[in-house]
């Protein structure tokens, strides 16, 4: 007597789910492939082609411009990551309930604001504010390269991009490392504690370590939001293009992003064909810095043990 597998029947909303899921899937490739093509044939003239806009070449004409994205970014990666992991460990692990949901609902509100606003806001209201403690750096630290003068009267310099930008990432660095910290197995919280470990040594011992992987995802996203950030760097920033490492002088270098949106309304030709190959490298970039970091987070072994 043979005897034959139960055939299973697979649910009509299983299945719709199942096609809308693998659907989802295709479509962000298709996106992202459709987006990259289209960088890279508007941009091909910009390669071929001389133009008064780039008479030395393409890559002489966006370095300027790649050097200000990088330094403006890693300012605000600089300030963000502490910052975001101190708000986090506070919500996690010290903060009293009602005040830690409170705190929470704060930091995801932050979020959600326009970039526009904050570059208003550092505009008229941090520029100003920061002013004198340029002074004040470029007075008592001048011999420094990022603090020499001459400061510039306005306070609008690379520093305020920086700190505006790290303003905007911070909240999405924080509610992210805030998610993986509590996360942490509590197994190894109260194996450290019963070891006779302090509060500190526990984060240091198990939660630090545990949530690893989700600072440095969330560093590299909050990253890539600085990357690509355009309308704040351009209400701060009177950019142009040069390389400078001061950052308190009114001569900055600009971002890619903030270039291409200033520049780009009065382009025509070949000189939007340069400004979209420009694009095309910050699209390489943030795709790097992205591959970068799966390639970090993947090669770091989760914990093991129960919850």
């Amino acid at each position: 007597m043979s005897s034959q597998a139960p055939v299973v029947k697979r649910r009509i909303g299983d299945l719709v789910f199942s096609n809308l899921a693998i659907g989802s899937g295709v479509a962000i490739l298709v996106i992202l492939a459709a987006v990259a093509i289209f960088l890279f044939a508007e941009s091909v003239p910009a390669f071929l082609s001389e133009q008064d806009a780039a008479p030395d070449g393409f890559f002489a004409y966006v370095a300027p411009f790649l050097f200000g994205t990088v330094l403006a970014s890693i300012i605000a990666l600089l300030i963000a990551t502490p910052l975001a992991i101190g708000i986090a460990l506070y919500i996690s692990h010290f903060a009293p309930r009602r005040l830690s949901q409170a705190l929470g609902y704060s930091i995801d509100l932050l979020a959600a604001i326009p970039s526009v606003v904050y570059g208003l806001w550092g505009m008229l209201v941090l520029a100003p504010f920061l002013n004198p403690s340029y002074l004040w750096l470029n007075e008592n630290f001048g011999w420094i390269p990022f603090f020499e003068g001459p400061v510039s009267a306005t306070g609008r310099t690379m520093m305020t991009v920086g700190i505006v930008l790290a303003i905007m990432i911070l909240p999405i660095m924080a509610a992210l490392i805030r998610e993986i910290f509590l996360q942490t197995p509590r197994l190894h919280e109260e194996a450290a504690l019963a070891l006779g470990a302090t509060r500190w040594e526990v984060i240091k011992m198990a939660v630090l370590p545990f949530g690893k992987a989700g600072i440095i995802s969330s560093a590299m996203l909050g990253l890539g939001r600085a990357l690509g950030e355009t309308m704040a760097v351009a209400l701060v920033l009177s950019g142009s293009g040069v390389i400078t490492f001061a950052l308190l002088t009114s001569t900055n270098p600009n971002t890619i992003a903030a270039n291409i949106a200033l520049q780009f309304p009065e382009s025509s030709g070949t000189y939007t064909s340069l400004l979209i190959a420009t694009g095309l490298v910050l699209f390489a970039i943030t795709m790097a810095i992205n591959m970068l970091a799966r390639w970090v987070i993947s090669r770091r072994s989760e914990f093991s043990g129960a919850n």
